[in-house]
């Protein structure tokens, strides 16, 4: 069995992937990503971090979230979200009771600089045109892009009808 080592690092920045179990397209509607969405606020009022990007697709969440200083426990978080989802969309009859609705662990990267957390969360606005589910940006509803619109720090248009190149290492610095 495969020795699975985390990057924690207390009051650090990170990018995650949570994908569904066998990529199931639990989030397609409104109703189970609000309940995502609540859920996501009640742990953060628990255990708090911050949501610097956040975008939910059909089979798999893209996030970046900091820390508080001292705190490196993401996977305490996550574990709550994902158990806590499961039993809620359960409960409300979206998802079916005793089939599995996650992936057993998620992926994390450990944000190295700046250039690399603006790299991540372009990586994450992105992500419903890279997989050809809208064509812009702004077009999917259930991003923090339209957040982050609001307060200035992206252009509405940013990211509109672009070309994805699938050899760019995504989430990765580029060289300049």
């Amino acid at each position: 069995m495969p020795n699975y080592v985390r990057a924690y690092l207390p009051g650090g920045s990170f990018f995650f992937t949570a994908v569904t179990h066998q990529r199931k397209r639990v989030f397609s509607d409104d109703a189970t990503v609000d309940i995502l969405r609540n859920l996501v606020q009640e742990v953060r009022q628990r255990l708090p971090f911050s949501v610097d990007a956040w975008v939910v697709l059909p089979n798999h969440i893209h996030a970046v979230w900091t820390l508080p200083v001292g705190d490196a426990d993401f996977s305490k978080r996550w574990g709550l979200i994902k158990a806590t989802f499961t039993k809620r969309a359960t409960t409300a009859g979206l998802v079916e009771a005793g089939v599995p609705i996650w992936q057993s662990r998620f992926w994390e990267h450990r944000i190295r600089d700046e250039r690399d957390f603006a790299a991540h969360i372009d990586y994450v606005y992105i992500n419903p045109v890279k997989h050809g589910l809208v064509s812009s940006v702004a077009d999917w509803p259930w991003s923090s892009f339209h957040r982050d619109v609001a307060r200035g720090l992206y252009p509405g248009n940013w990211g509109s009808h672009i070309e994805v190149d699938e050899s760019r290492p995504y989430g990765e610095p580029i060289d300049s």
